[in-house]
C-alpha cells in the first residue's frame, strides 16, 4: 500500500497514489515525482524525449551520409580519397607548340573537387584528396594522357610522341614513367608538346 510522503495518506494502488499526488500536491512535487505523475495520464506537459532524440539522430545520420555522397563525393576513382581527405599543392606549367596553357582561366579553376587550380592562380595546383595521381590530375583538367606511346589530347588535338611531335611529361625534372604516380606536396609538373 503506497503512502504519500507529503501528507501520509495511504492508497490501495500505485495508480491511485499517483493520482492523489497530482491532485493534492502538484505544486510540491520534485522532478522525479512530477515525471511519475505525468506518466499516469501520459501528459507531463513536455515532448517525449526518447522519440525526439531518435529523430534527431536519424536526421543527423541522413545529413552526414548525404554530405559524403553528394558534396564530398564519396571515395574517388581508382583508390583516390574523397574530396577533403587531404590538401596539398605543387606547381604546373604546360606548353603546347610554343603556347603556354593559362591555368588561371575559368575552365581550370575548381572544375573538379579533388584536383584543380583556384583563386585565379594558374601556377599552383591544389589536390584536395589522398592518392591523386598524375593521370587523374591531368584528366581532371580536361586532358587525356597515355604512356605507351606518350600521348596528350589537348583541345581536341591528339599529340603522340614520335609521330611528328615530342611529348614530355615530367615531375620534378624526371620523366613520368608511370601515369599512376601519386602526386606529393611540392611536386612540380611540366608538360611540353613540340614539333619533332
Amino acid at each position: 500500500m503506497p503512502e504519500c510522503e507529503y501528507c501520509g495518506a495511504s492508497h490501495d494502488s500505485e495508480e491511485a497514489h499517483l493520482k492523489h499526488l497530482k491532485a493534492e500536491h502538484a505544486d510540491e512535487l520534485g522532478p522525479i515525482d512530477k515525471r511519475r505523475v505525468g506518466d499516469v495520464d501520459g501528459d507531463d506537459g513536455g515532448l517525449p524525449t526518447g522519440p525526439l532524440a531518435l529523430g534527431v539522430v536519424m536526421l543527423l545520420s541522413i545529413g552526414i551520409v548525404g554530405y559524403v555522397v553528394f558534396v564530398a563525393g564519396g571515395s574517388g576513382p581508382d583508390g583516390i580519397g574523397q574530396a577533403g581527405s587531404a590538401h596539398y599543392h605543387g606547381t604546373m606549367e604546360m606548353t603546347v607548340l610554343g603556347e603556354e596553357v593559362d591555368f588561371s582561366q575559368e575552365g581550370y579553376q575548381v572544375e573538379d573537387q579533388r584536383f584543380h587550380f583556384e583563386g585565379g592562380d594558374g601556377t599552383q595546383w591544389h589536390a584536395h584528396a589522398t592518392g591523386v595521381t598524375f593521370e587523374y590530375g591531368m584528366e581532371a583538367l580536361g586532358f587525356e594522357v597515355d604512356r605507351s606511346p606518350t600521348t596528350l589530347v589537348y583541345e581536341g588535338e591528339t599529340y603522340v610522341d614520335g609521330e611528328g611531335y615530342e611529348v614530355v611529361f615530367e615531375i620534378n625534372g624526371e620523366a613520368v614513367s608511370d601515369l599512376e604516380y601519386t602526386l606529393q606536396e611540392g611536386d612540380s609538373i611540366r608538360v611540353v608538346v613540340r614539333e619533332a
